[in-house]
Protein backbone atom coordinates (compact mmCIF):
# COMPACT_ATOMS: atom_id res chain seq x y z
CA UNK A 1 0.00 0.00 0.00
CA UNK A 2 1.44 3.48 -0.86
CA UNK A 3 1.87 5.93 1.95
CA UNK A 4 0.75 9.08 1.11
CA UNK A 5 3.73 11.76 1.05
CA UNK A 6 3.08 14.82 3.63
CA UNK A 7 3.86 18.03 2.93
CA UNK A 8 7.15 19.35 3.54
CA UNK A 9 7.50 22.31 6.53
CA UNK A 10 8.69 24.64 4.04
CA UNK A 11 5.44 23.59 1.63
CA UNK A 12 2.76 23.72 4.59
CA UNK A 13 3.84 27.39 5.33
CA UNK A 14 3.92 28.82 2.26
CA UNK A 15 0.50 27.03 1.70
CA UNK A 16 -0.79 28.87 4.64
CA UNK A 17 0.45 32.36 3.81
CA UNK A 18 -0.97 32.04 -0.28
CA UNK A 19 -3.70 31.50 1.87
CA UNK A 20 -3.51 34.05 4.22
CA UNK A 21 -3.21 36.66 1.04
CA UNK A 22 -5.75 35.02 -1.31
CA UNK A 23 -8.43 38.43 0.11
CA UNK A 24 -5.83 41.04 -0.17
CA UNK A 25 -6.11 43.25 -2.98
CA UNK A 26 -2.71 43.86 -5.28
CA UNK A 27 -2.48 47.46 -4.74
CA UNK A 28 -2.73 46.82 -0.81
CA UNK A 29 0.32 48.22 0.62
CA UNK A 30 1.47 47.21 4.40
CA UNK A 31 0.85 51.28 5.70
CA UNK A 32 -2.88 50.61 4.35
CA UNK A 33 -3.73 48.70 6.95
CA UNK A 34 -3.30 50.05 10.89
CA UNK A 35 -1.87 47.12 12.78
CA UNK A 36 -2.36 47.35 16.76
CA UNK A 37 0.63 47.34 18.37
CA UNK A 38 0.20 46.58 22.32
CA UNK A 39 4.04 45.71 23.11
CA UNK A 40 6.16 48.81 25.07
CA UNK A 41 6.93 51.60 22.67
CA UNK A 42 8.50 54.15 25.63
CA UNK A 43 10.43 54.02 28.77
CA UNK A 44 9.84 55.32 31.82
CA UNK A 45 13.39 56.37 33.10
CA UNK A 46 15.10 59.69 33.27
CA UNK A 47 17.81 60.85 30.55
CA UNK A 48 20.88 59.68 33.40
CA UNK A 49 19.60 56.64 34.14
CA UNK A 50 18.84 55.96 30.35
CA UNK A 51 22.79 56.58 29.99
CA UNK A 52 23.78 54.97 32.75
CA UNK A 53 21.85 51.57 31.76
CA UNK A 54 23.01 52.07 29.06
CA UNK A 55 26.92 52.01 29.76
CA UNK A 56 26.25 48.89 32.14
CA UNK A 57 24.75 46.58 29.41
CA UNK A 58 27.71 47.58 27.38
CA UNK A 59 29.93 45.90 29.34
CA UNK A 60 28.86 43.24 30.37
CA UNK A 61 29.24 42.50 26.69
CA UNK A 62 33.26 42.87 27.71
CA UNK A 63 33.19 46.21 26.02
CA UNK A 64 35.47 49.28 27.43
CA UNK A 65 33.22 52.00 28.33
CA UNK A 66 34.32 55.33 29.21
CA UNK A 67 31.89 58.37 29.85
CA UNK A 68 33.54 61.90 28.68
CA UNK A 69 32.54 65.03 28.30
CA UNK A 70 32.16 66.93 24.55
CA UNK A 71 35.19 68.66 22.39
CA UNK A 72 38.50 68.33 23.15
CA UNK A 73 37.27 65.32 25.80
CA UNK A 74 36.83 63.31 23.51
CA UNK A 75 39.91 63.88 21.56
CA UNK A 76 41.54 62.92 24.74
CA UNK A 77 39.68 59.66 24.99
CA UNK A 78 40.63 58.66 21.89
CA UNK A 79 44.22 59.31 22.66
CA UNK A 80 43.80 56.93 25.60
CA UNK A 81 42.25 53.87 24.03
CA UNK A 82 44.91 54.54 21.05
CA UNK A 83 47.93 54.75 23.74
CA UNK A 84 46.93 51.95 25.71
CA UNK A 85 46.69 49.23 22.71
CA UNK A 86 49.47 50.97 20.45
CA UNK A 87 47.24 52.02 17.99
CA UNK A 88 48.90 54.82 15.56
CA UNK A 89 46.72 54.81 12.11
CA UNK A 90 42.93 54.73 12.47
CA UNK A 91 40.21 55.54 9.83
CA UNK A 92 37.02 57.31 9.90
CA UNK A 93 34.89 58.57 8.07
CA UNK A 94 35.28 61.25 6.23
CA UNK A 95 32.59 64.33 7.80
CA UNK A 96 34.57 62.96 11.33
CA UNK A 97 34.33 66.05 13.63
CA UNK A 98 37.90 67.43 13.44
CA UNK A 99 37.59 68.08 17.07
CA UNK A 100 37.61 64.01 17.21
CA UNK A 101 41.15 63.64 16.53
CA UNK A 102 43.42 62.74 18.81
CA UNK A 103 47.54 64.06 18.73
CA UNK A 104 49.73 61.67 18.63
CA UNK A 105 47.31 59.49 15.82
CA UNK A 106 46.83 59.40 12.41
CA UNK A 107 43.57 59.78 11.51
CA UNK A 108 43.04 58.60 7.68
CA UNK A 109 39.82 59.95 6.39
CA UNK A 110 37.62 57.23 4.49
CA UNK A 111 37.57 58.42 0.79
CA UNK A 112 37.33 54.97 -0.66
CA UNK A 113 40.02 53.30 1.08
CA UNK A 114 40.48 49.48 0.02
CA UNK A 115 39.92 46.78 1.77
CA UNK A 116 43.05 45.41 1.61
CA UNK A 117 44.13 48.83 2.90
CA UNK A 118 41.39 48.84 5.78
CA UNK A 119 42.48 45.62 7.45
CA UNK A 120 46.18 47.37 7.51
CA UNK A 121 44.74 50.33 10.15
CA UNK A 122 45.05 49.90 13.33
CA UNK A 123 41.31 50.66 14.18
CA UNK A 124 38.51 52.42 13.21
CA UNK A 125 37.03 56.01 14.60
CA UNK A 126 33.54 56.38 14.44
CA UNK A 127 30.07 58.03 15.44
CA UNK A 128 26.49 55.84 15.94
CA UNK A 129 22.89 56.62 14.63
CA UNK A 130 22.28 55.90 18.29
CA UNK A 131 22.61 53.38 21.14
CA UNK A 132 20.00 51.48 23.26
CA UNK A 133 19.98 51.16 26.62
CA UNK A 134 17.91 48.26 27.54
CA UNK A 135 20.59 45.77 25.10
CA UNK A 136 23.37 47.90 25.36
CA UNK A 137 23.39 47.92 21.48
CA UNK A 138 25.30 50.51 19.08
CA UNK A 139 22.96 51.30 15.94
CA UNK A 140 25.08 52.46 12.44
CA UNK A 141 23.19 53.54 10.04
CA UNK A 142 25.48 54.60 7.30
CA UNK A 143 24.91 58.31 8.31
CA UNK A 144 26.57 61.74 9.31
CA UNK A 145 29.66 60.27 11.07
CA UNK A 146 29.57 56.81 10.52
CA UNK A 147 31.18 56.15 7.10
CA UNK A 148 30.17 53.15 5.16
CA UNK A 149 29.56 49.84 6.60
CA UNK A 150 33.19 48.12 5.45
CA UNK A 151 35.37 50.84 7.74
CA UNK A 152 33.38 49.39 11.20
CA UNK A 153 33.97 45.64 10.23
CA UNK A 154 37.49 45.49 8.81
CA UNK A 155 39.99 47.10 11.48
CA UNK A 156 40.39 45.65 14.48
CA UNK A 157 39.68 48.13 16.74
CA UNK A 158 36.43 50.34 17.02
CA UNK A 159 36.50 53.62 18.68
CA UNK A 160 32.96 54.62 18.78
CA UNK A 161 31.53 57.26 20.69
CA UNK A 162 27.88 57.70 21.28
CA UNK A 163 26.58 61.13 22.47
CA UNK A 164 24.07 60.85 25.63
CA UNK A 165 20.90 62.29 23.41
CA UNK A 166 21.41 59.39 21.18
CA UNK A 167 20.78 56.86 23.93
CA UNK A 168 16.72 55.43 23.47
CA UNK A 169 15.36 53.41 26.04
CA UNK A 170 14.50 49.82 24.14
CA UNK A 171 14.04 48.13 20.39
CA UNK A 172 10.81 49.77 19.56
CA UNK A 173 12.35 53.37 20.14
CA UNK A 174 15.20 52.56 18.01
CA UNK A 175 13.25 51.24 15.06
CA UNK A 176 10.87 54.09 14.76
CA UNK A 177 14.25 56.45 14.65
CA UNK A 178 16.29 54.12 12.23
CA UNK A 179 12.96 53.54 9.77
CA UNK A 180 13.79 56.72 7.59
CA UNK A 181 17.25 55.39 6.45
CA UNK A 182 15.76 51.73 5.59
CA UNK A 183 12.82 53.44 3.94
CA UNK A 184 13.73 56.24 2.31
CA UNK A 185 16.82 56.12 1.73
CA UNK A 186 17.59 51.61 1.77
CA UNK A 187 20.96 52.17 3.84
CA UNK A 188 21.82 49.18 5.56
CA UNK A 189 21.88 48.92 9.39
CA UNK A 190 24.74 47.36 11.59
CA UNK A 191 23.69 46.64 15.23
CA UNK A 192 26.59 46.38 17.53
CA UNK A 193 26.58 44.55 20.67
CA UNK A 194 30.35 44.15 22.26
CA UNK A 195 33.07 42.77 20.36
CA UNK A 196 32.53 40.57 17.52
CA UNK A 197 32.58 36.92 18.81
CA UNK A 198 31.28 33.57 18.49
CA UNK A 199 31.72 29.95 19.78
CA UNK A 200 32.91 26.63 18.14
CA UNK A 201 31.05 23.38 19.07
CA UNK A 202 33.11 23.32 22.34
CA UNK A 203 31.87 26.72 23.44
CA UNK A 204 35.65 27.92 22.91
CA UNK A 205 34.81 32.03 22.46
CA UNK A 206 36.55 33.52 19.66
CA UNK A 207 37.03 36.91 19.42
CA UNK A 208 37.39 39.55 16.50
CA UNK A 209 35.67 36.75 13.24
CA UNK A 210 33.13 39.14 12.08
CA UNK A 211 33.92 42.43 13.18
CA UNK A 212 36.22 44.37 15.61
CA UNK A 213 37.69 42.06 18.43
CA UNK A 214 38.26 45.50 20.68
CA UNK A 215 35.18 48.02 21.13
CA UNK A 216 35.62 50.61 23.03
CA UNK A 217 32.66 52.84 23.65
CA UNK A 218 32.72 56.63 24.51
CA UNK A 219 29.84 58.08 25.85
CA UNK A 220 30.12 61.92 25.38
CA UNK A 221 28.02 64.55 27.60
CA UNK A 222 27.73 67.27 30.46
CA UNK A 223 28.49 64.84 32.84
CA UNK A 224 32.01 64.43 32.63
CA UNK A 225 34.14 61.64 32.54
CA UNK A 226 33.06 58.49 34.82
CA UNK A 227 34.82 55.36 34.05
CA UNK A 228 32.35 52.47 33.47
CA UNK A 229 34.48 49.54 32.74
Amino acid sequence: MARAVSPTTRDEVLGRVRAALRSVPRDERPEDVAVERRYRRGHDLSRVELVELFCERVADYRATVRRVGSGAAIAAAVGQACAERGAERLVGPADLPPGWAPDGVELVPDHGVSHHDLDQMDGVLSGCALGIAETGTIALDGGARQGRRAISLLPDLHVCVVEEDQIVGGVPEAMARLEAAVRDEGRPITFVSGPSATSDIELDRVEGVHGPRDLVVLVAGLHGEQPSG
